[in-house]
């Protein structure tokens, strides 16, 4: 394989249900900066069915070219279908690198296409760089449980491939005024690409505001001691601040909440505008998880505790007289 024939770093650019990702977006800003480095463009694949217009959406954050498969029979996510599509790109545009969000379906799609295309592909990214050689990306992962940050290049095969975490870099600022070209795309399926089929689609969550999109996040540890706080006061301080409830690894593991709202090296990536962390005392795990957060607020009872040395304000005392104060006074702000 003649590296230098690859050229281009391209987003696989996540849609559900004709919305874009945040995802899609962060990658595009992270791209263009590694495309500048390297001295290449930055662009996008879009699959999907009626997707077309969302390509003004991905050029306005950055992307030159926009391919885009818009197909009936895309409708819905497949696997096998999804990745027919990106094979069939890699062949006929010779991507350099492919950047995937990790989310449920990066994280079943990526492996998918580097098998297919017999090329490497590195996990749950958090950072990303361009080698010494100022063409080879470096991606870098937590490795062994978090405690040494793994760097894995992939020099010899294209395109270069990983997925990212959503929320590890901040979306780019659009600009309604960038232009860029649409190229429309189109590749045979048969039966045989459909090696499962869409019956029902089942949402979980309870519909409220998923932790990895929320401006404002209020999370409970171990030291809310129960199930209880998290249905009561932390949702209604969530509520009042039209936010969504976390939690850590330790209240997850407790059955104290779902997983769904788990925080940490194991769980979300969260990038809030504002991150409450009551009773949590900021271990290693839970920190790289919302350490991209744009402001910490800390309250725990314990003065040593590990949190209040990232968050911005700490409240030493008990969360449990501390919450309630905190909600009564917005909803007096709030009239």
């Amino acid at each position: 394989m003649d590296v230098a024939e690859y050229k281009g770093v391209y987003v696989i650019a996540e849609q559900f249900e004709g919305k874009l990702r945040n995802v899609a977006f962060e990658l595009l800003g992270q791209g263009k900066i590694l495309a500048d480095t390297i001295g290449d463009e930055v662009g996008a694949v879009l699959i999907g069915h009626n997707v077309k217009p969302l390509a003004q959406e991905l050029i306005a954050s950055g992307a030159k070219k926009v391919y885009v498969y818009d197909d009936p029979k895309f409708e819905n996510y497949n696997t096998t279908a999804y990745t027919k599509a990106l094979t069939d790109f890699f062949e006929k545009v010779k991507p350099n690198v492919y950047l995937v969000g990790a989310t449920n379906i990066g994280r079943d799609l990526g492996p998918r296409v580097a098998n297919e295309l017999k090329t490497g592909l590195t996990a749950d990214c958090t950072s990303l760089a361009v080698d010494e050689d100022g063409k080879t990306i470096v991606w870098t992962r937590p490795a062994l449980g978090g405690n040494i940050m793994a760097e894995i290049i992939c020099r010899d095969n294209r395109p270069q491939m990983g997925t990212v975490r959503p929320n590890v870099f901040k979306k780019p600022e659009p600009d309604a005024n960038a232009t860029g070209e649409v190229i429309d795309m189109s590749v045979e399926l048969t039966d045989a690409d459909f090696l499962t089929k869409f019956i029902e689609l089942i949402k979980l969550g309870g519909g409220g505001i998923k932790i990895e999109e929320a401006d404002i996040i209020v999370s409970g540890g171990r030291g809310m001691n129960g199930s209880e706080p998290f249905t009561g006061m932390l949702k209604e301080l969530a509520d009042a601040l039209g936010g969504a409830v976390g939690a850590s690894r330790a209240a997850v593991d407790a059955g104290w909440i779902d997983a769904l709202h788990q925080v940490g090296q194991t769980g979300k990536t969260v990038g809030p505008k504002i991150y409450v962390a009551c009773g949590i005392s900021g271990a290693i795990q839970h920190l790289a998880g919302m350490s991209g957060s744009d402001c910490v607020i800390a309250i725990n009872k314990d003065e040593d505790a590990p949190i209040f040395k990232v968050c911005d304000y700490g409240i030493v005392g008990d969360a449990f007289q501390i919450v309630p104060m905190i909600t009564e006074a917005i909803k007096k702000i709030k009239g």
